[in-house]
């Protein structure tokens, strides 16, 4: 039962947010309240329903020590400097105009609201998807035993849910690219994970990539 909600729950959650993206087309504060509402619903009802607990969306510290903290560090600069480099390496074939045009006609990001965003989406954001992603789907599915299940049904969720966001700035051959590399990233995040058997060594990683993606979208709108 409880296997069976958290892969139907999460992957009807991950259609409606495409359709909210795709087809509804709302502004960002709009499609962001969905998803809150979506990523917090889903887990509360699986903990009051079927684990008969209480929803917490506080993190589990005392599992966490010094080593568990370096992993989630290391790994969240080497995620950083990747997105850089990757960014500088592929800067000719992006195209940032065609991007910013996006964000602004279809979410109303602009240059003047775009800091907030960003600040939003480094911190917020980032603790929203690893407490749906890492702390409902991956460390539940674990801990029920389904671990091959656990890593692979995660990562792919973690990777296709982004399609919805990025599909329409890049061509096929990036889109593949950027999901093979989100997938790759969410085998990752969910091993660090284990470690400490809570969210917060793939929250760093996660605020420390979004960071790097933020960098580059402060010269996109040509603030920085």
């Amino acid at each position: 039962m409880g296997k069976k909600y958290i892969i139907l729950s999460s992957l009807v959650a991950c259609i409606l947010l495409y359709f909210v993206e795709q087809v509804l087309v709302v502004n960002y504060v709009v499609k962001s309240a969905i998803k809150i509402a979506f990523f917090i619903f889903i887990p509360y009802a699986y903990n009051k329903i079927i684990k008969k607990q209480k929803l917490s969306l506080t993190i589990n510290y005392k599992n966490i020590d010094k080593d568990h903290l370096k992993m989630g560090f290391l790994f969240g600069i080497l995620s950083f400097l990747i997105i850089l480099i990757s960014y500088y390496v592929l800067r000719n074939i992006i195209n940032l105009q065609s991007i910013s045009e996006s964000l602004q006609s279809k979410s109303k990001i602009t240059a003047a609201n775009f800091i907030f965003v960003g600040l939003y989406i480094t911190l917020g954001n980032s603790f929203l998807e690893e407490y749906f992603f890492r702390g409902f789907i991956f460390l539940n599915l674990y801990e029920l035993k389904s671990k091959k299940c656990a890593y692979i049904y995660s990562s792919l969720l973690f990777g296709l849910y982004h399609i919805a966001i990025f599909k329409t700035w890049f061509n096929i051959g990036l889109v593949g690219l950027a999901l093979i590399g989100l997938i790759s990233i969410g085998f990752i995040f969910n091993w660090l994970d284990t470690k400490s058997k809570n969210f917060i060594n793939s929250w760093i990683v996660h605020i420390l990539a979004d960071s790097a993606i933020i960098i580059i979208g402060l010269r996109m709108f040509g603030i920085a």
